[in-house]
C-alpha cells in the first residue's frame, strides 16, 4: 500500500461468514445494514475473533481522505473501541463502569421553557461524581490504569505510568445516587422551588452504568415581604436595623438560600465595620413564611435571642502593638515592654531600629480609644502588605482585654522582614512581529528600604541583541541591532507633597510617589542610532476596593537619532509612505501630564454581571510652550533647546463588560476608543504616542501593526520593519469572545474581533484614505476564530486561530474575504491563517 493515497473514500467490508445469523443488540433488534455495530463481548455481541483483511478494503475516487494518515487514524479509533471491552474486564467482580448522568425534568404548565432548560443545566452541573476522563466514548485514561497491571510496589515504573497517565475507575454506586436525589431535593428547595422532589437510577448495560434522575419541578416561589425585627433597642440593635438599606433581599426576586446567606454575610460585615468585633453570621436567624399563598413568602430577619453579650458589645481600641522584627521567636510581654517605643499612640519593637517609625503611623489606621472596624483592620493590612515588598509576613491579632466588663481590644501586628538589599539577573529571549528575534540580559540591584521608610530604590542595566531572521531586503541585507539601557527609580509609599493627607477609611494602599529616569541607545547594524532619555514623577493611589487613581505631573522624554546612512535613507525613500517612517526618526521632545483612572465595581452576591472600565487623558506640549517663548530663543518659538516639542492631548477609554451564561460558559467583551489631537506645532501625534491595531491582544486574524491606518497597506519595506510603521491619532476597536470551560485546565472560546486606527488630520503620511471621516465603518477590520486556553490558575497559555473576515485594504466590494475560505489550499492558508500564542487573557 503506497503511503500516501490521494482522492479516496475508505469502505471496511466484514466477513460475512464470520456471522452466519444475524447480528442482535442484546434487546431482540436485528442489526441490518444502518443498524449501529456494537462491537465487543462486553457489549453482546461475539465476534472478538474479527479480523481486518486489506485486500478487502475498497477505495473509490471521491476525494474525501486525502492521505492515508486519516486511515491510519480510523483503525485506531477501532482499535480504541474494541479495547473498551477489555476495560470493563478489569473491574472488581460485581462492579459496573460509571460514565455520567442524565437529568429528566416534568415542570408545571407554569414554568417556561428557559427556566426549566436552566434548572436542567444546573442539576447536570450538580449532580456528583463525574465520570472518568474519555476520549470518543473511550475511557482512555482507566485503560492505562490498567494496562500493565497491578504495581507490586509503590516506585516501580508500573506505579508510576497508573499514577502519571492512568485513572482510577469510577464505579457506579446505587448509595452515591441516592445521596445524589437528597442533594437535588435540598437544592431545589433552597432555589425556591418548594414541594418540588427528584428520584434516581441506575442503568446497567455491559457493565457500563448510566445515573438517570427524574425531578419533578413546582412553580417557584417568590419574595412578598422582607422586615428586620430587632428584639432590642441596644446599641446593636440599632445598628443592626440600620443595616436593612441595600439589602440583597428585595420583593419580588426569587426565593434563594444563597442569597438569604449573602444577606446574614453581609449584615455581620456591616456590624464589623461598627465595632461588633465577635458578632458571627450565625447569630442572625431568617424566618420564612411559605402560607401567604399565591407561591409568595414573607422572611423575617432577627437576631437569635441566645446571642451572649460578648456578641452583642461594640468594641474599642486600648494599644496598638507592632513586632517589626518578629522572625521565628516569641516575644514575652516584658522583653516588649523593655524595648517598645510609642510614636503618636503606637507600641513599636524595633530591635535593630531599621525602619522609622512614621512608616507604622501611616500604614496602622487604629488608634488609641478609636472604634474597631473590620474595615480599617483590612485596609491596615493591605497598607503593610504592599510596603514594597518589605515584609514576607504579616500578622494581625486581636486581645480581649481581661476584664469582666471590657468592651476594649489591643491590636497586634507582627512583621516578618525580608532582606532589604539583593541583586536580580534575567535573562530572555523575544521574537517580535518585524521578522527580529533576540535575547535581553537585565542586572537589577535592590534596596527596599533605602532611608528606613520602605522605600524601593531600583536600579537595572539592559543589553540586548536583535537578529533579523526573514524579510531580509535585497539592498541592505540581513539587519542586526543592539540596545543598551539603564534605568533608575524610586517608589516612596507616601505623597511627598506636604498639604495633601491620607483618608485611613478609604485608602485601601498607601498612596506612593514613583521617581523614574532612564537612558536608552540603540544601534541598527550600522544604518542609524536612536538615544532616548526620560523621566518621571507620578503618583498612585487606591482610593477603595473599586477605584484607583495615577497622576503623573511631569513626564519628560528626548528622543534623538543620528548616523543615518545613505543605503538606509534610501530605502525608506522606495516605500509608499517615506514620510511616516521619517517621523519616527524625527528628534522629538514630549513634556507631558497625565491622570488615568480604573473603577473594577465588585459584583455582587449571584450577580452574572461583570464590569469595569478604565480611562485617561494626557496634554502635551503647553510647559514647553511656555519655556520656549520666556526662555532665551534658540531657534523658532517651536523648539526647546533646540529641538521641536510636541504638541497634542490623548483621551483613552477602556470598558469590559461580560455575563456569565452559566456556570460553564461565558460572554466576554471589551470596547476600546482612543482619541489623539495634536495641536500647535504638530500634525500627528509622536510616533511613540500613536496607536497600532493587529496582534495577540488585539484583533488577532492580523498581524502586531498590520492594520491601517484606515485603508493604508505597507509595501513591507526595511524601513516600516524595523520602525514599526502603521500608527494612527485614533483607535475604535470591538472585541467578542464566548468563553467555555471544558475541565478544569482547560477552556475554548469563539471570539470576533474588530477595529483600526487612523490619522486624525495628517494626509501626507499615508494618503487620504488613512484621514478618519464619514466612511470610517467601510474601514473596520474584522476578524474570527476559536481559541484553547489551558489555565493553570498562576499561568495561562492561550492558542487562538483566526482568519479575517473583512480587510479594509482592499478596494471596496472585494474586502469581505470570509466567501474565498479555503482550507484545502496552501496559498489562502498562509495569508489568512494566523495562530497567536500569548500568555494571559486578551482582555
Amino acid at each position: 500500500m503506497p503511503s500516501v493515497i490521494k482522492n479516496i473514500r475508505t469502505y471496511i467490508l466484514i466477513d460475512a461468514q464470520l456471522h452466519p445469523r444475524p447480528l442482535s443488540d442484546g434487546e431482540g433488534r436485528k442489526m441490518g445494514s444502518n443498524a449501529p455495530l456494537s462491537i465487543g463481548e462486553g457489549l453482546g455481541v461475539r465476534f472478538l475473533r474479527l479480523k481486518f483483511d486489506l485486500r478487502q478494503i475498497v477505495y473509490t475516487s471521491e476525494n474525501i481522505y486525502k492521505t492515508s494518515v486519516k486511515h491510519s487514524l480510523l483503525l485506531i479509533l477501532l482499535v480504541v473501541l474494541l479495547s473498551s471491552c477489555s476495560v470493563t474486564k478489569k473491574l472488581p467482580a460485581g462492579e459496573s463502569l460509571y460514565t455520567g448522568a442524565s437529568v429528566k425534568m416534568v415542570a408545571d404548565s407554569a414554568i417556561n421553557k428557559s427556566e426549566i432548560k436552566n434548572i436542567q443545566t444546573q442539576l447536570t452541573e450538580f449532580v456528583k461524581p463525574k465520570p472518568n476522563a474519555n476520549l470518543f466514548g473511550f475511557p482512555y485514561k482507566v485503560w492505562f490504569y490498567y494496562l500493565f497491571g497491578e504495581p507490586k510496589n509503590d516506585k516501580g515504573f508500573k506505579s508510576f505510568f497508573r499514577k502519571r497517565f492512568g485513572e482510577p475507575p469510577i464505579l457506579a454506586s446505587k448509595s452515591v445516587t441516592a445521596a445524589n436525589v437528597k442533594q437535588i431535593n435540598l437544592l431545589l428547595n433552597n432555589e425556591g422551588y418548594f414541594r418540588s422532589f427528584a428520584k434516581g437510577d441506575l442503568i446497567e448495560k455491559n457493565r457500563k452504568s448510566t445515573a438517570v434522575y427524574t425531578a419533578t419541578i413546582h412553580q417557584r416561589y417568590y419574595l412578598d415581604s422582607v422586615s428586620f425585627s430587632p428584639q432590642d433597642t441596644s446599641l446593636l440593635g440599632k445598628a443592626f436595623t440600620n443595616a436593612k438599606q441595600n439589602s440583597l433581599l428585595q420583593k419580588g426576586s426569587p426565593y434563594r438560600f444563597e442569597l438569604i446567606s449573602g444577606e446574614r454575610n453581609r449584615i455581620d460585615n456591616i456590624l464589623k465595620k461598627r465595632g461588633f468585633y465577635y458578632f458571627q453570621p450565625d447569630f442572625i436567624i431568617v424566618k420564612a413564611d411559605s402560607s401567604v399563598g399565591n407561591h409568595k413568602v414573607n422572611l423575617s430577619v432577627e437576631i437569635k435571642p441566645t446571642t451572649s453579650q460578648v456578641a452583642r458589645k461594640n468594641y474599642r481600641i486600648r494599644d496598638v502593638h507592632v513586632l517589626a522584627d518578629y522572625g521565628e521567636k516569641i516575644f514575652a510581654d516584658s522583653a516588649k515592654k523593655d524595648q517598645e517605643i510609642i510614636f503618636n499612640g503606637i507600641r513599636i519593637n524595633d530591635k535593630t531600629q531599621s525602619y522609622n517609625p512614621k512608616i507604622f503611623s501611616q500604614a496602622i489606621a487604629f488608634r488609641r480609644g478609636g472604634r474597631y472596624s473590620s474595615n480599617i483592620q483590612d485596609i491596615s493590612l493591605s497598607r503593610l502588605i504592599n510596603l514594597n515588598g518589605n515584609f514576607k509576613f504579616v500578622k494581625n491579632t486581636f486581645e480581649l482585654v481581661p476584664r469582666s466588663d471590657s468592651a476594649l481590644l489591643d491590636v497586634f501586628y507582627y512583621l516578618t522582614p525580608l532582606k532589604a538589599k539583593s541583586f536580580q539577573a534575567d535573562i530572555n529571549g523575544v521574537t517580535k512581529s518585524n521578522n527580529f528575534t533576540g535575547t535581553n540580559l537585565s542586572l537589577s540591584w535592590l534596596n527596599k528600604n533605602t532611608f528606613k521608610g520602605a522605600e524601593l530604590f531600583k536600579i537595572t542595566a539592559t543589553a540586548g541583541l536583535d537578529f533579523q531572521v526573514g524579510g531580509i531586503s535585497s539592498t541592505l541585507g540581513a539587519v542586526n541591532s543592539s540596545r543598551y539601557s539603564i534605568v533608575s527609580s524610586m517608589s516612596i509609599p507616601r505623597f511627598i507633597i506636604p498639604f495633601v493627607k491620607i483618608n485611613p477609611v478609604r485608602n485601601q494602599a498607601l498612596p506612593k510617589t514613583n521617581i523614574s529616569i532612564g537612558y536608552e541607545l540603540q544601534n541598527r547594524s550600522g544604518l542609524y542610532d536612536l538615544t532616548s532619555l526620560n523621566t518621571t514623577m507620578s503618583y498612585a493611589w487606591k482610593q477603595n476596593n473599586t477605584v484607583e487613581h495615577s497622576l503623573t505631573p511631569i513626564s519628560i522624554s528626548l528622543v534623538k537619532s543620528s548616523n543615518m546612512s545613505e543605503a538606509f535613507l534610501d530605502d525608506i525613500f522606495r516605500s509608499d509612505n517615506p514620510i511616516a517612517i521619517l517621523a519616527l526618526l524625527d528628534n522629538k521632545l514630549i513634556m507631558s501630564s497625565s491622570y488615568t483612572v480604573n473603577y473594577t465595581p465588585i459584583a455582587k452576591i449571584g450577580s452574572r454581571h461583570l464590569f469595569s472600565f478604565s480611562g485617561g487623558i494626557e496634554v502635551a506640549g503647553n510647559l514647553a510652550s511656555l519655556l520656549s517663548r520666556i526662555g532665551p530663543q534658540q531657534g523658532s518659538a517651536e523648539t526647546l533647546v533646540g529641538v521641536s516639542y510636541a504638541q497634542y492631548a490623548r483621551f483613552d477609554t477602556d470598558f469590559k463588560y461580560s455575563y456569565s451564561l452559566t456556570q460553564s460558559l461565558k460572554l466576554a467583551n471589551r470596547f476600546l476608543f482612543s482619541y489623539g489631537l495634536p495641536y500647535g506645532n504638530s500634525l500627528y501625534l509622536p510616533p511613540s504616542k500613536q496607536y497600532s491595531a493587529g496582534g495577540n491582544n488585539s484583533i488577532r486574524a492580523f498581524a502586531a501593526r498590520a492594520i491601517g491606518p484606515g485603508a493604508y497597506f505597507s509595501n513591507g519595506t526595511i524601513g516600516s520593519q524595523l520602525l514599526g510603521s502603521q500608527q494612527g491619532d485614533i483607535k475604535l476597536e470591538l472585541n467578542t469572545e464566548l468563553r467555555a470551560k471544558f475541565t478544569n485546565y482547560i477552556n475554548g472560546a469563539f471570539f470576533i474581533d474588530a477595529g483600526n486606527v487612523w490619522m486624525q488630520k495628517d494626509a501626507d503620511s499615508y494618503g487620504q484614505d488613512a484621514v478618519f471621516g464619514s466612511n470610517f465603518y467601510k474601514q473596520i477590520a474584522i476578524g474570527t476564530g476559536v481559541g484553547v486556553r489551558l489555565d493553570f490558575s498562576y499561568l495561562v497559555l492561550r492558542f487562538d486561530l483566526a482568519t479575517p473576515v473583512h480587510k479594509p485594504y482592499l478596494p471596496e466590494g472585494e474586502r469581505w474575504v470570509l466567501k474565498n475560505f479555503d482550507l484545502k489550499d496552501s496559498q489562502w492558508r498562509s495569508e489568512n491563517l494566523v495562530l497567536n500564542i500569548a500568555v494571559g487573557y486578551p482582555f
